[in-house]
């Protein structure tokens, strides 16, 4: 009998500290709007790679304020690896990455996989090739000794707004 009443005490007990979480969880408010971003200050980051890069390191000039900067990084010791990253008007990702890594493996890891659709096109007078993917869609600019992606969840039309704002100095 003894034994009985064991179990039976326990499954109360679980019970009791079931409704009492239940309790608790319903009656502590909740903040379940989306958190407003951050937005960074990517000033310094930015004079600091261009001085230590081994390539022109790029950035944009002239968007409307309504992108706004959440992201920046850069590690030279990662073969100078430049990141920017933005929210566009619409609140889609838009990240601006630069490295002296070799294209290849650069360009998989910067595009999460996106693959090359042999699409090209013009902006600013240099040749821009698309890049599509389950995650992420791609501009890639290849230069002598560091490539240029422009990715994220926005869409190419963005993507393509965020490239022509990009200026080396």
């Amino acid at each position: 009998m003894k034994g009985k009443q064991t179990v039976r005490d326990m499954v109360l007990s679980l019970g009791l500290i079931v409704l009492a979480a239940w309790v608790i969880y319903l009656f502590i408010p909740h903040d379940e709007t989306e958190q407003e971003l951050k937005r960074v200050d990517y000033r310094v980051e930015l004079l600091t790679a261009r001085r230590a890069a081994s390539y022109a390191v790029a950035a944009p000039e002239g968007l409307p304020s309504a992108w706004k900067a959440t992201s920046v990084r850069f590690r030279g010791d990662e073969s100078d690896h430049w990141h920017l990253g933005f929210h566009d008007p619409d609140g889609q990702y838009v990240g601006v990455e630069q490295s002296a890594e070799k294209p290849s493996r650069f360009i998989a890891d910067a595009t999460q996989d996106a693959k090359k659709t042999g699409t090209t096109q013009e902006i600013n007078d240099e040749t821009w090739t698309r890049y599509e993917g389950e995650r992420y869609d791609a501009l890639v600019l290849e230069n002598q000794g560091s490539t240029t992606v422009v990715a994220g969840s926005a869409s190419f039309a963005q993507l393509t707004k965020m490239a022509e704002a990009l200026r080396t100095e």
